[in-house]
């Protein structure tokens, strides 16, 4: 594998569901945080769509015992640097636009970029990203578009997010090219707002184990 995405298998393999997660309320992230891990899912996300989003990043990373914090829905070369400035340890992003790309050449921190399609799954291969997000997932193909990719893009593993719920998740896990599934199910907005902790970690207990 290139250097660039040099152990991001590794926290992929973490669990077979990465939370995504939009935090509102830095306040939140760190209880958030630890209730997932709690429950087995070490590897979180968190989306760059909220201006708390740095601040929980950096919580995450330096007060949550095991979690391995990421931040999700990169987009450009600053938001990759405030980022890593902020700790996370791996980086996500819904597509591949060049800048980012040309940025996270040069990046300490593994990028996962995202693809819809095959061309673009390849554009990505051949620039040394093996690992790759598949988004939005259900509505570019689901799970039937990504076993159709397993055979010709037989060295590309995908972490599929978008639209993926609990009783969906085993579709993707089951397929041969799905390192895991990335979803928001496990942090319902409703029960972050209400603290209720113990039921999160409920959710993440129960994502923890799913199989194909």
């Amino acid at each position: 594998m290139s250097e660039m995405q040099a152990g991001i298998e590794e926290v992929l393999k973490l669990a077979p569901v990465v939370p995504v997660l939009v935090v509102d309320d830095a306040a939140t992230a760190v209880p958030l945080a630890r209730a997932l891990v709690a429950g087995g899912l070490k590897a979180i996300e968190i989306t760059f769509r909220t201006a708390a989003a740095v601040d929980a990043v950096k919580a995450v990373a330096e007060d949550v015992e095991g979690a391995v914090v990421g931040a999700g829905t990169v987009l450009n070369a600053d938001q990759l640097d405030q980022a890593v400035n902020a700790g996370a340890r791996f980086l996500v992003s819904p597509g591949a636009a060049p800048g980012l790309l040309a940025a996270a050449a040069d990046c300490p921190v593994p990028l996962l970029p995202g693809s819809a399609s095959a061309s673009e799954a390849m554009a990505l291969l051949e620039q040394g990203y093996r690992f790759q997000k598949f988004f939005p997932a259900e509505p570019a193909g689901g799970a039937a578009y990504l076993k159709a990719l397993a055979s010709p893009l037989a060295a590309i593993r995908f972490c599929p997010t978008g639209g993926i719920g609990r009783d969906s998740a085993g579709r993707y896990l089951a397929l041969p090219n799905v390192v895991c599934v990335g979803g928001s199910w496990v942090a319902p907005a409703d029960t972050v707002r209400a603290g209720a902790w113990s039921e999160i970690e409920a959710l993440a207990r129960d994502a923890a184990v799913l199989t194909g």
